[in-house]
């Protein structure tokens, strides 16, 4: 199986498919493809196994259903586009630990990649992080690929080590940075300095992927764009949905 990542702002992940090989992507992702590539709709993809694997990974924005592609007499290529300005990352898990990713981060995975809901260490954490609690646990064995809002700026943490992030700029982190949420200091600074009250601790060891672009923003950024009206419907939809129908209306 061989990949290829084209583009830069709107990048494409293209993935050539021998015959016998699986891949299996988030349902709504496929962008096109070659005819003899088959798409099979499936609940057991991406390591669930029984009703519980299944829920865990549609909690942790995987949804219900997988798509399984294969080629069928001879190699075949799949792609997927980016959704929104950012960047598309290979990774690989080898069984011996595994990633947390952002609840709308995992595009696609090879046969033995296993997605699931990544529960929080802290209660704080689950209660308070906003999208941080609905994280997307990575592991078992293969190569999979994720989507980043804008730029990534990576970090290799010391143990002990802490940076404090706004939660939607957490991309992605290994499982054994330690995540937990705390509040930003002084009454005048939650009330009026903007940034809310909360902020996502991470602690090392352990290396942590963070994206400059978060959906909230560039919903924010395109509001002054719009009618109320336009803005109040779409803000509804929230998170990626969001975003494309502020995109979609603007060029209407």
């Amino acid at each position: 199986m061989q990949s290829k990542i084209d583009g830069t702002t709107l990048p494409v992940l293209s993935i050539r498919l021998e015959p016998g090989e699986k891949l299996f992507a988030e349902t709504g992702e496929l962008s096109w493809k070659t005819p003899n590539v088959m798409l099979r709709t499936t609940t057991s993809g991406a390591g669930a196994s029984g009703f519980l694997g299944v829920m865990s990974r549609a909690l942790a924005g995987g949804g219900i259903f997988m798509t399984e592609f294969s080629a069928e007499g001879g190699p075949g290529m799949v792609s997927f586009a980016a959704k929104i300005p950012g960047h598309i990352v290979e990774h690989t898990v080898d069984g011996g630990g595994s990633y947390m990713i952002h609840r709308h981060g995992y595009i696609a995975g090879t046969d033995g990649v296993r997605l699931e809901l990544g529960f929080q260490r802290r209660l704080g954490a689950g209660i308070f992080g906003g999208d941080g609690f609905r994280l997307q646990r990575v592991s078992g064995y293969g190569r999979f690929w994720t989507t980043l809002g804008g730029e990534i700026v990576s970090y290799d943490l010391a143990p002990g080590e802490q940076l404090d992030v706004h939660p939607g700029h957490v991309g992605m982190f290994e499982e054994r940075v330690n995540f937990d949420i705390t509040m930003l200091p002084g009454i005048r600074n939650k009330l009026f300095g903007g940034d809310g009250f909360f902020m996502a601790r991470l602690t090392g060891p352990g290396r942590i992927w963070l994206q400059t672009l978060t959906m909230p923003n560039l919903a924010h950024a395109l509001a002054p764009y719009l009618g109320s009206e336009a803005v109040t419907d779409v803000a509804e939809a929230g998170g990626i949905g969001a975003a494309a129908s502020l995109i979609g209306r603007i060029f209407e």
